[in-house]
């Protein structure tokens, strides 16, 4: 087992579910573009299946990643389920037939998406639920997120959901939706190249509210930078194990889900944690949201 510990573990706010700070994310288990079955099924149930064994006991997914795909194959590889394993899900989109990405978040659809997350995954209640806002692209949006957090809220009362997370959201809107229920966590997307998110981490990292960086590495657009490459060269590391590490070292309630269907890039996403980054290391790393899109996107 590759050590972990390095990167610690972290308690989702008012819960007792405790996790290792370097999670998995799921979404690239499903077929290219999100969409459909993956080439190589039994594959994705190996990387699955080693995950779990390096350690990881934090699962990012999605009923619409597929859709209906990532789901099925978390529940033959993994049910019935290790009793410290969290599922965390979202809702808020679907994927009709074109593969676009479109809202849903009427409270119809998302009483069907817990339904579809509850049969697909095969559980009686979901850990977590993101509820998560369309917004702008891969940008959050403001406006009012009340109403589909209080059909999320009724949900949890009803026993179907144990606890509330978001996406996509501004700083606004995490407010709006503490002022109904509690927020265990907050998922918006956060890298070395884009930091407009820093002063939410730290102001979630204030109240013990996890921050988890979807596209930690630059989702499809991969981080590539001169400066980035240096300081890999550097240590020894690549310069995905450098911009994990860096999401780390930022802020004690980042917790990571990187997402692979490649056991050799599990591995090597898993020594990202043991990799320990200095002061002045971590400095020259700050640069890299100044340059341009030229030299970063």
């Amino acid at each position: 087992m590759i050590e972990v510990l390095f990167s610690g573990r972290y308690t989702f706010p008012g819960t007792s579910l405790t996790v290792q700070r370097m999670g998995y994310g799921a979404m690239q288990l499903a077929g290219p573009g999100v969409w459909g079955p993956p080439r190589d099924p039994q594959g994705a149930i190996a990387v699955l299946r080693a995950a779990v064994d390096e350690g990881i006991n934090h699962i990012d997914t999605s009923d619409f990643y597929g859709p209906h795909v990532t789901n099925r194959i978390i529940r033959e590889a993994l049910h019935p389920y290790p009793e410290d394993l969290v599922i965390v899900t979202k809702l808020g989109a679907r994927r009709p037939a074109d593969r676009s990405w479109q809202p849903a978040a009427t409270p119809e659809d998302l009483i069907a998406g817990v339904h579809d997350n509850l049969r697909n995954l095969g559980l009686e209640a979901l850990d977590i639920v993101n509820f998560r806002a369309m917004g702008s692209g891969h940008g959050p949006q403001e406006g009012s997120i009340a109403e589909p957090v209080s059909v999320l809220a009724d949900l949890r009362r009803q026993g179907l959901i144990r606890h509330i997370g978001l996406s996509n959201v501004t700083a606004t809107q995490v407010a709006e939706a503490q002022s109904l229920t509690r927020v265990v966590c907050v998922q918006n997307h956060f890298n070395l190249a884009n930091r407009h998110d820093d002063p939410l981490v730290d102001d979630l990292a204030r109240q013990g509210i996890p921050y988890v960086p979807f596209f930690p590495l630059g989702g499809f657009h991969p981080l590539q930078s001169s400066i980035l490459s240096s300081v890999a060269g550097r240590l020894g590391a690549t310069p995905m194990q450098v911009a994990l590490s860096w999401l780390l070292h930022r802020a004690p309630n980042i917790l990571l889900i990187p997402g692979t269907s490649s056991l050799a890039h599990l591995r090597e996403n898993l020594a990202a944690g043991q990799l320990a980054l200095t002061g002045e290391t971590l400095a020259e790393l700050d640069e890299i949201a100044a340059h341009s899109a030229a030299e970063v996107h």
